[in-house]
């Protein structure tokens, strides 16, 4: 009875998980939960949840955001991470990259910035609008300070989102200039 239970299992994973192997550009966008696999030329926006696997194969100039990355093959582009970031062999990643847990096996390789950032706490990411009201300061300050990295925030494409928590830290800490 059990070894039939972990097959259902196993064929409920498989049939959730998406193989692409093709040429494709554009963006890619999930709501839902799903374990995707991209094992050929991909560029444009890619945002999921649930595991993605860049694999030995793949060649990727994207803007990456997701929750579980494993990169083998190529990526060029931005990479957010919100669980965690796994680089194994032969992985090349040149670009930014930024996750609160990252693992870097011997033969891979990163050529860009990266930024190891607290996993999201509170849930409850903010507006630049909403920060500056916060802070009781100009957008314009706000947006200047995320630029510079003088205040924690995601940039996610254009927009700065960021998480209440840390903010919260942030002003505690008397980070304020």
């Amino acid at each position: 009875m059990r070894s039939r239970f972990r097959q259902s299992d196993q064929e409920q994973i498989a049939e959730k998980l998406l193989d692409v192997d093709a040429s494709m550009q554009g963006t890619l966008s999930f709501n839902d939960p799903v374990n995707l696999r991209i094992n050929g030329k991909f560029e444009g926006k890619l945002c999921t949840k649930g595991n993605l696997l860049i694999g030995e194969n793949a060649d990727v100039s994207a803007e990456i955001l997701g929750e579980s990355i494993t990169i083998a093959g190529k990526v060029r582009g931005s990479i957010r991470a919100t669980k965690e970031l796994k680089l194994i062999s032969p992985a090349i990643v040149i670009g930014s990259v930024i996750t609160p847990v990252l693992s870097i096996a011997e033969g891979a390789l990163i050529d860009g910035n990266i930024k190891m950032s607290v996993a999201r706490s509170s849930g409850q990411l903010l507006s630049m609008e909403e920060v500056a009201k916060y802070l009781e300061i100009e957008q314009d300050i706000v947006s200047e300070w995320a630029d510079n990295g003088k205040l924690p925030g995601i940039k996610e494409g254009n927009i700065w989102r960021f998480d209440k928590t840390v903010l919260e830290n942030w002003v505690s800490n008397e980070k304020i200039n």
